[in-house]
């Protein structure tokens, strides 16, 4: 169910009427929502916050969550803030009921239990869609650890355009294009649906439509991209992500980029490169249906065709006067090695290491 702040956030204080302690999970974005502070002060809810996590976070930091939901008898979770912030109120809320303390990471050992606690995630940037899907990313020793279990969505979101207001231009801009990614991957990808088709469609046609507001940061604007990057998340959400988050993730490492710069680098090359392969076509639903695919991705993007989307996507990246890198010969090989074949599974169309290669040197060339 999705809420508005209307009416000084009359749907939050229904979804806290019943609520006796709320475990508000938030990042550093908060200090910035002076509205929805001053709305907190005056709740009668009690309200407990955690926020002893960074960036990329730790399973130890979701431990000591589970500690603090547990100690003050926390009955609902809150997640304000992004990706990161939503991840770690996802697995506080998963491993809340599990037994033990998480030591020694018994939580990422355990069969997953189901857990209904309720949850209400208020996203502040307009991008990872996390508050949509059943996915959560933590690292335990150095490694990553893909959580999934559809415990983890959250009942509520609360919407709020006000919070995008004092993102800086490029956290902005970035964000957008993760959206704009995972609605068109998830479009293409070999797992897609006609429900997650839908959410696609109506993600890229809310990203294309609201660009130019969101970028100015009207209210329309702003509202419409939280909508558009949430109806991304419910389309990657049934899909999962394919060859351009695959081969963004070692960009963003190694150039220091963000990740929505990072993918939008691979599928501006992608898309076009696809058009011209698509005899390459691995989706068992076959060639036809690669190319009508990619016809409807251009459609939704307000254009004739897929030739004319691919370009008009060029154009939209060219929009935002984001950076290309330079990449040394050592770089390239370096990039071209990372791509985890896993995530290639979910693409329609055949990629080896030298095609890999070849794309690589596109996107950065």
């Amino acid at each position: 169910m999705i809420i508005t702040a209307e009416n000084d956030y009359k749907g939050l204080d229904d979804w806290l009427n019943d609520k006796r302690k709320v475990m508000l999970v938030c990042d550093d974005s908060l200090r910035f929502l002076e509205r929805f502070n001053k709305k907190l002060a005056c709740v009668k809810t009690g309200i407990v916050r955690f926020s002893d996590f960074v960036p990329n976070p730790v399973y130890e930091s979701v431990v000591k969550g589970v500690k603090l939901f547990r100690s003050e008898e926390c009955d609902s979770i809150m997640a304000v803030g992004g990706g990161s912030a939503m991840d770690v109120a996802k697995c506080i809320k998963l491993y809340s009921n599990h037994p033990g303390d998480g030591g020694n990471g018994s939580f990422l050992k355990e069969d997953i239990v189901p857990c209904d606690i309720p949850f209400l995630a208020m996203p502040t940037t307009a991008g990872t869609g996390s508050e949509a899907t059943r996915y959560a990313v933590i690292y335990y020793e150095g490694k990553k650890q893909s959580i999934t279990s559809e415990s983890m969505i959250p009942q509520t979101v609360l919407m709020d355009p006000d919070v995008l207001r004092t993102l800086p231009i490029y956290q902005k801009k970035s964000t957008m294009c993760d959206a704009l990614c995972h609605a068109i991957e998830a479009f293409w990808s070999v797992n897609s649906t006609d429900e997650s088709k839908m959410y696609s469609k109506e993600a890229i046609e809310g990203v294309i439509s609201n660009m130019e507001g969101y970028l100015s940061n009207t209210q329309e604007g702003n509202a419409g991209m939280l909508l558009a990057a949430h109806k991304a998340g419910q389309a990657i959400n049934i899909t999962q992500t394919t060859a351009g988050h695959a081969m963004c993730y070692k960009l963003t490492s190694i150039f220091g980029i963000a990740h929505g710069h990072a993918a939008m680098l691979c599928d501006r090359i992608l898309f076009p490169w696809m058009i011209r392969n698509t005899g390459k076509c691995i989706d068992p639903r076959g060639e036809e249906y690669l190319k009508m695919t990619l016809d409807e991705i251009g459609k939704a993007m307000g254009c004739k065709d897929s030739a004319a989307g691919a370009v008009k996507l060029a154009e939209f990246f060219d929009r935002l006067g984001l950076d290309i890198p330079k990449a040394s010969k050592e770089q390239y090989e370096e990039l071209k090695d990372s791509v985890n074949p896993i995530r290639l599974k979910n693409h329609p169309a055949e990629l080896d290491k030298e095609t890999i290669d070849i794309l690589y040197h596109r996107i950065l060339g």
